[in-house]
């Protein structure tokens, strides 16, 4: 993405202020991702991997992350 504003479109149209709320509550949340994702990585290159003890199996956390969607929806009958 560039970091020069967009050109002005008058073809736009304009979000209701609740959605634009919205949209800039998700581009923080996602910059604080991004933020912690970066900070990780900079950590291992810095200190190196972790041992191998001091971590968690993908399998274990792909199966508490599916726990936690199938928390999240509604059981169908």
């Amino acid at each position: 993405m560039s970091e020069q504003p967009a050109p002005t479109d008058q073809a736009r149209q304009q979000l209701e202020p609740a959605a634009a709320d919205s949209l800039r509550a998700y581009a923080a949340k996602t910059r604080a991702n991004a933020d912690q994702f970066a900070a990780v990585l900079e950590d291992i290159a810095e200190n190196g991997l972790p041992s191998v003890e001091d971590c968690t199996p993908w399998e274990e956390l792909r199966e508490a992350h599916l726990a936690r969607l199938a928390a999240q929806r509604p059981a169908v009958a």
